[in-house]
């Protein structure tokens, strides 16, 4: 059965860009193995983090974040059974926020500024789902 888990989380302290490319590497690396697909977006110290796969593994997959001390105040924005993934083109996917329109952002949110702490599971889906579509997405 396959489900798909959106959840948001603060940096417990700022990331590099290095940091933040090595978070995607291992990603990258040990999400095939797992059958686990999804997309990230790390943005003023805030992660969004689409998971898809078998429930086991996103269910594994989110246990160990909400463990990780680089994480804190996760919280669970959308959590579902789906019959196909949306994001099963990466392993793990990269917002690119230099495409961000601040537009498309304002569409989803009260304000420009990208807060999923202010949007419903939603609506931080239907944005990740418009992000794919406007070609926003990095792949390695």
């Amino acid at each position: 059965m396959l489900v798909r888990l959106l959840y948001a989380s603060r940096a417990v302290q700022p990331l590099s860009d290095a940091d933040l490319a090595t978070i995607l590497k291992q990603s990258r690396e040990h999400n095939p193995a797992e059958g686990l697909t999804g997309l990230l977006c790390y943005s003023e110290g805030v992660f969004m983090q689409v998971l898809e796969g078998g429930r086991d593994a996103v269910n594994a997959r989110y246990k160990h974040i909400v463990g990780d001390t680089r994480h804190k105040d996760v919280i669970l924005l959308s959590y579902e059974e789906v019959p196909e993934r949306q994001f099963a083109g990466w392993t793990m996917g990269q917002v690119n926020l230099h495409r961000l329109n601040p537009a498309l952002v304002l569409k989803y949110c009260d304000s420009t500024r990208l807060d999923p702490y202010a949007m419903s599971g939603r609506a931080v889906m239907a944005l990740f789902q418009e992000l794919v579509s406007s070609g926003a997405i990095v792949c390695s």
